[in-house]
């Protein structure tokens, strides 16, 4: 039987007055946040950031996947505001945690970003509340982390306030699916509170995905990141068994998957980006080494993942001593793409700095160019590099590099000029593949 409080909420949810808070607004909260309003919700976004909060408040977007004139619409309307006050949680029915989950420096689950939101909600938190988390962490966090936190004040989960988990599935640049129509796993820490956790996003999102608790909504997330990222390092490993054996492994993988059957293709790159796959799997190996169980396929997946990198940066400097007799201490090298992948403006995890500065600490004179990001952000790993401008693609300019990079495939670079003018490229994406190049070609 359900209380008073879940009743109420159940109405405001079914008559679409209630008031939902979303914290963190990146490349999740921000998307799900316009969702909500366009879907009735009035919607109130939290951040710590006053800068992103001035540009909302503004209807200014920094996020493709939402674009100014939609959200400035949603502002006018009343649909949205955004705030860096915290304490205007306990105005919201339905809170929905955003934030990021990264790894500390021992590669273990950094849930500062969590635990901060989930002490803000509890500041706050009243009778007829549902708290609902998107992060993606290892399987136990809802249970083991937020709970507490909120039962602490002396409230009752299921009966006077109500927890689920509901992992984002954002994909950054996919044309094909956006929030509304990526399928949404629910969960909840009670039955009441999986009730209502469906209730509100079924009437966000098209299609709702119902498990039987919050650790199996956790372990679905991590089970899809662990997946790419284990077949991805099974691609990166072939393609250094089939260099070495002068087998083009494009090739090869185009040739498997006219397979109708038992085979899906999965491509090699230069490493890792984007917040999910470089640093998920992590986090269930640290859980799994609480229960004492290793994961060493896991954990083999992420080594051979975190070292392609060092494994491209070591074929372009072979490929200048091979075909310049040129140390790569007295290079100039010029990285093409940025991002973590085609066609957005994200840096997160991105290979590329983590190749430039591979590449300078060698001793290599390094610029870059990206279409999509004209100065390189502040990051924890490579502080370094911070405001590096992109420099532009242009006639007659990358004759005077000793090796072009290509490291993110956009598809708005020319790379027909690239092909015509650089001496030599090295290629990680197979972007080249069917164009004539002047210089030489190298498939890393």
């Amino acid at each position: 039987m359900r209380s008073k409080a879940a009743e109420r909420l159940r109405n405001l949810i079914e008559r679409k007055t209630a008031t939902v808070g979303i914290i963190g607004l990146g490349y999740v909260g921000l998307p799900l946040a316009a969702a909500c309003a366009r879907a009735g919700y009035k919607t109130r976004g939290f951040d710590i950031d006053s800068a992103k909060i001035d540009e909302l408040n503004a209807g200014r977007s920094y996020i493709d996947a939402v674009p100014s004139s939609e959200l400035a619409a949603l502002v006018e309307k009343g649909m949205f505001t955004s705030t860096a006050d915290f304490a205007h949680l306990e105005e919201c029915d339905i809170v929905i945690i955003c934030v990021p989950t990264p790894l500390a420096p021992g590669h273990e689950p950094d849930l500062s970003y969590v635990e901060k939101s989930t002490a803000a909600i509890a500041k706050t938190l009243r009778a007829g509340q549902m708290v609902v988390l998107e992060s993606t962490t290892y399987p136990g966090t809802t249970t083991e982390v937020i709970k507490p936190t909120l039962d602490a004040g002396g409230l009752s989960e299921g009966t006077d306030y109500f927890l689920g988990f509901s992992p984002e599935r954002e994909d950054p640049g996919n044309h094909r699916f956006s929030t509304t129509t990526i399928p949404k796993i629910v969960s909840g820490e009670s039955t009441i509170s999986a009730d209502l956790v469906s209730e509100f996003y079924s009437r966000v999102i098209k299609k709702v995905v119902r498990v039987s608790s919050t650790a199996v909504a956790e372990a679905t997330k991590i089970t899809e990141n662990v997946f790419r990222a284990v077949n991805i390092a099974l691609v990166n490993e072939l393609k250094q068994v089939f260099d070495v054996m002068g087998i083009d492994v494009w090739e090869v993988i185009d040739a498997a998957s006219t397979k109708p059957f038992g085979f899906m293709p999965f491509y090699p790159g230069p490493g890792l980006g984007g917040h999910c796959i470089p640093i998920d799997p992590f986090y269930l190996s640290w859980k799994a080494r609480q229960h004492g169980f290793p994961t060493r396929f896991i954990e083999l997946a992420g080594e051979i993942n975190h070292s392609m990198p060092a494994y491209v940066a070591s074929r372009l400097t072979e490929a200048l001593d091979l075909h310049f007799a040129l140390p790569v201490d007295q290079a100039r090298i010029f990285v093409l793409g940025l991002a973590y992948k085609p066609n957005v403006s994200d840096t997160r995890e991105s290979p590329a700095l983590s190749l430039i500065q591979l590449l300078e600490r060698r001793g290599a004179r390094v610029d870059f160019h990206d279409p999509l990001i004209g100065t390189i952000p502040n990051t924890r790993d490579y502080p370094e590099l911070a405001g590096r401008t992109s420099s532009p693609l242009e006639v007659g300019k990358l004759s005077s590099y000793d090796g072009v990079l290509i490291v993110t495939d956009h598809s708005s670079v020319n790379y027909d000029l690239v092909a015509k003018e650089a001496k030599m490229i090295v290629d990680t994406r197979n972007v080249m593949r069917g164009r004539l190049c002047t210089g030489i070609l190298v498939k890393a």
